[in-house]
């Protein structure tokens, strides 16, 4: 199996959806600059839904953990997220080179090899102790 098969068929159902969405509540006028606005924001929603899963109310009484309706904010996230790559013109083999390099540069950086700055590592942390 060649390694985009499942993303692409994410990319391609996501782009179907957003496609039906689109022509179905009429919202052919909406600029790049909003989508990625409203797929920001439908994001930090998602989110919020995912942190109320996870009992990260202090000053409540904890309930028992639902990873089933954790997942499934998991797979929410995903769906805006993929919604602004196909909006940004980015494919499922640009987010997947994106992920393999952006992978790199983090190793990189923890192991004090990333040319970026604030990533040196200091003896006290140093990993080869």
């Amino acid at each position: 199996m060649e390694k985009n098969d499942k993303l692409d068929t994410i990319f391609a159902l996501q782009r179907m959806l957003n496609e039906d969405i689109t022509r179905l509540r009429g919202l052919d006028g909406i600029t790049y600059e909003e989508w990625i606005q409203k797929y920001t924001l439908a994001i930090i929603s998602e989110l919020s839904e995912l942190l109320c899963e996870v009992n990260f109310k202090w000053w409540k009484n904890k309930k028992p953990l639902d990873n089933e309706a954790i997942r499934e904010e998991l797979v929410d996230i995903l769906h805006f997220l993929i919604s602004m790559c196909i909006r940004s013109g980015m494919s499922a083999e640009d987010l997947y080179n994106g992920y393999i390099e952006k992978n790199q540069e983090n190793f990189d950086r923890q192991y004090g090899k990333s040319n970026k700055e604030g990533y040196a590592i200091s003896h006290a942390n140093d990993l080869n102790c």
